[in-house]
């Protein structure tokens, strides 16, 4: 018998895809959900067990999130990218492109290399309810800090629109807002991610968080954070899918396509709810949810 079901994988697919772009830890809630629930959950969705297909699995929802990253913003990527071409082929910086290209590349580098140091000692050493249930709660209470600083003037001064330059397009608009960063503001806002190595934190949290108190507003700080998070998630997962394809995929490789086809969905979904969430609304609402989900599963898990 396998030891993850289908019904498992659809399950946590559509849980990572929403929760991995929603401020609230993906980690978090696929080591918080399966222990609240107990049973075969509890069992066969456990980070920390010997031998258990979750981090397998996990992997390859992982990669599905990425690709519903890339297709959402896929304009924005072929501008990043042919920015880039063109920008080690000129050897110059000239164009909005050409700097966020460069932008996302500084900023990508501070968690790339603190992952492959820390990424596994963090997950088994810390993937435990109680643990994470803690880390969810300083989550929440790092969303609602940012909002109260950003409202006190930390926050306040966002970067000027750019000129429309016959550009309508609001996610052009965007691109060239964020080329006014600089690069030691986007290693800045980069190296947040580094927070959701911990179970609990949330990595489009830290990173909006991070960028709103660059100066960011909340629809170019969500939108910097996916498009950091985008070769981040991707690469952590492509380093690890080829051993769903040893040992560690048998028995488990068609509920990990199903849970992915869940989880390129539901990410897709969440990321166009939150770039549209954002253009009005605050992570207050994320922030609550957060510290009420934390502190109520430690409550849980510590009388358990």
């Amino acid at each position: 018998m396998p030891a993850l079901s289908y019904g498992e994988a659809v399950g946590v697919g559509l849980l990572q895809g929403v929760t991995e772009l929603f401020p609230v830890s993906s980690l978090g809630h696929s080591i918080l959900l399966p222990a609240l629930l107990g049973g075969h959950w509890a069992r066969d969705l456990n980070v920390t067990a010997e031998n258990s297909p979750y981090l397998s699995v996990l992997v390859g929802l992982h990669l599905a999130t990425a690709v519903a990253l890339v297709v959402y913003f896929r304009r924005d990527w072929a501008r990043v990218i042919g920015g880039l071409i063109s920008s080690l082929r000129t050897r110059r910086v000239d164009t909005p492109e050409q700097k966020l290209a460069w932008l996302l590349v500084v900023g990508t580098l501070p968690v790339g290399v603190a992952g492959l140091a820390l990424d596994h000692f963090l997950r088994t050493v810390l993937g435990r309810p109680i643990p994470v249930a803690l880390f969810l709660t300083l989550n929440g209470l790092v969303l609602y800090t940012t909002e109260r600083l950003r409202r006190g003037g930390t926050g306040r001064h966002r970067a000027e629109p750019a000129p429309t330059d016959g550009h309508p397009d609001p996610g052009e608009l965007s691109d060239h807002r964020l080329a006014q960063l600089t690069y030691r503001q986007a290693a800045l806002i980069g190296a947040a991610q580094i927070l959701a190595l911990f179970p609990g934190i949330s990595r489009s949290g830290s990173t909006i968080s991070a960028g709103i108190l660059r100066g960011l507003g909340h629809e170019d700080a969500a939108r910097f954070a996916f498009l950091l998070a985008t070769p981040v998630i991707g690469a952590a997962a492509l380093l690890k899918v080829p051993e769903l394809f040893g040992p560690a995929g048998d028995g488990i490789r068609g509920q990990v396509l199903v849970g992915s086809i869940a989880a390129f969905a539901a990410g897709y979904l969440a990321v166009a709810f939150l770039t549209r969430y954002f253009e009005t609304r605050s992570l207050t609402p994320f922030a609550v949810y957060c510290a009420l989900a934390g502190l109520g599963g430690l409550a849980f898990f510590t009388l358990a």
